[in-house]
């Protein structure tokens, strides 16, 4: 098969590939994550700026759930639902990162000036 290929398909395959491998960090690059934004039932109870170190309880459906930010990053430390799939999210550092207890009905985003990649809405 690779004998089928003649001097310009092996161009066309080349600059092909190099046009990709350049293309792929401004599809990544979604900027840097600014405030993160804490919602109950779809609506905002708090947004905090990753400037400095702090933790705030928000009451869900089932509890206080604990969010804990500190510069660059943010996460939700402690939650009372059954699975704590959000609570093992760890340490959200990019911009439209997002953290979801379900049972609780409380998110954590994070968010930035830019627009980045958002699968939820994907």
């Amino acid at each position: 098969m690779i004998r089928l290929l003649r001097p310009g398909d092996w161009l066309l395959l080349v600059l092909a590939t190099a046009a990709c491998a350049a293309s792929l960090p401004l599809a990544l690059n979604g900027g840097i994550a600014e405030r993160a934004v804490i919602k109950r039932d779809g609506e905002i109870v708090a947004q905090f700026p990753l400037d400095k170190a702090r933790k705030f309880a928000v009451t869900g459906a089932l509890g206080s759930t604990v969010i804990e930010v500190k510069p660059g990053a943010a996460r939700i430390l402690s939650d009372p639902g059954p699975r704590q799939y959000c609570v093992r999210q760890g340490w959200l550092t990019e911009v439209n990162a997002i953290a979801i207890c379900a049972p609780s009905h409380v998110s954590l985003a994070l968010v930035g000036r830019s627009q980045g990649y958002d699968s939820l809405n994907y």
